[in-house]
């Protein structure tokens, strides 16, 4: 797999470089940036060809819009913090490969950087028909000369900027997404140990793949969030009204039967926050996991809990954390998410390599008041580390090796 550094080692000054991004993040009502870290991610790699003198031209999604231009989902939002973040203006183009495209990428001078309009304004970006993908994929590489592909929050998808436009040019995988296969491989292939894992998030079935490989890896799994309620009903425990996937409860029982099997230590809470309902104001007590009353809802991992998880990755030396551990974004059910992040903080300053697993688990450290550094990696995709960490084969990272 060819990177950018053997793209910067030859003279790229004057030439059209084709950079997928990540820049899908999260915007307020007033359509301000409320977490910039995919865009902090993405910028190393466009100001370092900017500094070389390539013409630069940025291509990402915000958002799921069907296929046509949706004004909620433009990318015009993150071109100030962009421009701040690779010093030097960013030009906007308002199509993704239209008259507008073409004209801001003809007007490039050596250096420059201009910003596409959001990829799935156009249907070609994610068809299943790879006759109409490669259409769009063709009207992209028309653009340019070369391609990086540095967008790893989206390299499990075969879309056409991810997948299609690297079989038409020259390609190269960006320092973020060099960066995060790097980090994945040492999570996979011979981790140090202890080797926790710790899962949270709504859905056990999101996570079900990459329990039932895991359990062949990990040393430990922590589990929280909403999926725990599963875990829970799994052993015969009364869940209330939490979230719960009846669906997926003999699935669970497997799995607690295959890690008692093979040593893999499976910890749940003992105590849960409860609530009457899913909001702030909602009057909450704590009440032991397995004595949850039929009319509340569990809302975040207790007291105890969120100790004995602090315990138990007191000693690990590799961490990776992929779901909050509940409804993090209202203050009552923000404690367990916190002593989480608390407690990864205090190994890595031991020296283990802490991976937080982009999404919500990202989201939730910034907003708690961790800083990036505080962890040995926070990822800028969630779901290709998942599907990454399940043993898949990611289409985005696959080309990059043809």
């Amino acid at each position: 797999m060819q990177t950018t550094d053997d793209l910067l080692a030859g003279d790229v000054r004057g030439k059209r470089v084709l950079v997928r991004s990540d820049l899908n993040v999260p915007l307020d009502a007033d359509r301000n940036i409320t977490d910039d870290g995919r865009v902090r991610a993405s910028a190393p790699t466009i100001k370092a060809l900017a500094d070389a003198g390539a013409k630069v031209i940025v291509v990402a999604h915000l958002g799921r819009p069907k296929g046509a231009p949706e004004e909620k989902y433009s990318l015009q939002p993150v071109v100030g913090r962009l421009s701040e973040l690779v010093g030097r203006e960013v030009k906007f183009a308002a199509d993704t490969t239209g008259p507008s495209a073409q004209e801001v990428v003809a007007s490039l001078s050596d250096g420059d950087v201009a910003l596409l309009e959001n990829l799935r304004f156009n249907a070609g970006e994610t068809s299943k028909d790879e006759t109409e993908r490669g259409a769009f994929a063709d009207e992209l590489a028309g653009l340019a000369d070369a391609f990086v592909s540095d967008g790893f929050g989206v390299v499990h998808r075969k879309q056409a900027s991810v997948y299609d436009v690297a079989t038409r040019l020259p390609h190269y995988a960006g320092a973020l997404v060099g960066t995060e296969v790097d980090v994945l491989k040492r999570l996979t292939q011979d981790p140090q140990r202890p080797f926790a894992v710790v899962l949270g998030g709504a859905k056990v079935s999101d996570k079900l793949g990459v329990i039932a490989n895991l359990l062949n890896v990990a040393d430990r799994l922590l589990i929280g969030g909403g999926m725990v309620f599963t875990f829970l009903k799994a052993q015969g425990h009364e869940v209330g009204k939490s979230l719960l996937e009846a669906d997926q409860i003999d699935t669970v029982k497997g799995y607690l039967e295959e890690a008692q099997a093979k040593g893999v230590e499976i910890v749940l809470p003992t105590d849960i926050v409860v609530a009457e309902a899913f909001s702030a104001d909602s009057p909450h007590e704590v009440v032991a996991a397995d004595a949850i009353p039929a009319d509340q809802m569990g809302l975040d991992i207790g007291p105890e809990s969120a100790q004995l998880f602090a315990d138990k990755l007191s000693d690990t030396k590799t961490v990776f954390w992929n779901g909050p551990m509940g409804a993090f974004e209202m203050a009552p059910f923000a404690a367990g998410t916190k002593a989480v992040a608390q407690a990864l903080v205090d190994v890595t300053k031991d020296g283990a390599l802490t991976v937080v697993g982009g999404g919500d688990s990202a989201a939730a450290v910034r907003q708690l008041g961790f800083a990036d550094s505080d962890f040995g990696h926070i990822s800028t995709g969630g779901g290709a580390s998942l599907e990454y960490l399940e043993g898949k084969t990611l289409p985005g990272i696959d080309i990059l090796s043809k």
